[in-house]
């Protein structure tokens, strides 16, 4: 985060915002599952197990896997060579967004379309690889959150430490896209996706035309 420049950081925030946004939708669509955030249907799975409630497993097992799988098809996006790799991550992104929204408007059940919407925030993760290592988390916030704690704590000892600023933006943009995303599921439901597919595609021409 810290070696990232500012526009990268502001980057980093928007796709956060994303990923709250269509994680919000999914947790009300699916009934409280994740599409982006994976600890918690991890969480959810090992409930179901001790509670031999076998449908929620298998839907949250399901979504993590999706998720990987997600995770893989970005870092192979980004791998290949000779192309710049933030714009055909992104391009990835929108595309599994826009087939999730499209299969919903083509009535295809709704937890079938939620594993594409995790596959999609698996690949955005992709966004910022270094040596094939993400070097910005954009779907999961409890390392951002220590972080920005630590860099508290160094200003408490009287450092001047501004790091602290860069991991609440991050947060913040998590937190702000979940509000936003459960403000428009009241109106429009599942199709909320149609409006997180279109901040992707954005962010893909941005990327693009200003070569982040």
């Amino acid at each position: 985060m810290l070696g990232h420049r500012r526009e990268e950081v502001v980057l980093a925030a928007s796709l956060s915002s994303l990923a709250g946004f269509v994680d919000a939708v999914g947790f009300i669509a699916v009934g409280g599952y994740f599409v982006s955030f994976m600890s918690g249907n991890t969480t959810q799975a090992a409930v179901a197990i001790a509670d031999g409630a076998w449908h929620d497993l298998l839907v949250a097992g399901s979504l993590i896997v999706a998720f990987v799988v997600g995770v893989v098809g970005g870092s192979l996006a980004a791998s290949v060579r000779g192309i710049r790799r933030r714009p055909v991550v992104l391009a990835l992104v929108t595309a599994l967004l826009v087939i999730a929204a499209g299969a919903h408007a083509a009535s295809a059940p709704v937890v079938l379309c939620a594993l594409v919407v995790a596959a999609a925030m698996g690949a955005e993760n992709a966004t910022f690889e270094r040596d094939g290592e993400v070097s910005i988390g954009l779907t999961y916030m409890t390392g951002t959150l220590v972080k920005l704690g630590q860099s508290l704590a160094r200003v408490v000892r009287g450092d001047r430490d501004r790091a602290w600023l860069r991991y609440a933006v991050l947060w913040s943009g998590l937190a702000g896209g979940a509000v936003l995303g459960a403000l428009v599921y009241r109106g429009l439901g599942f199709a909320s996706v149609w409006v997180a597919a279109g901040g992707a595609a954005l962010a893909t021409l941005v990327t693009y035309a200003r070569d982040l």
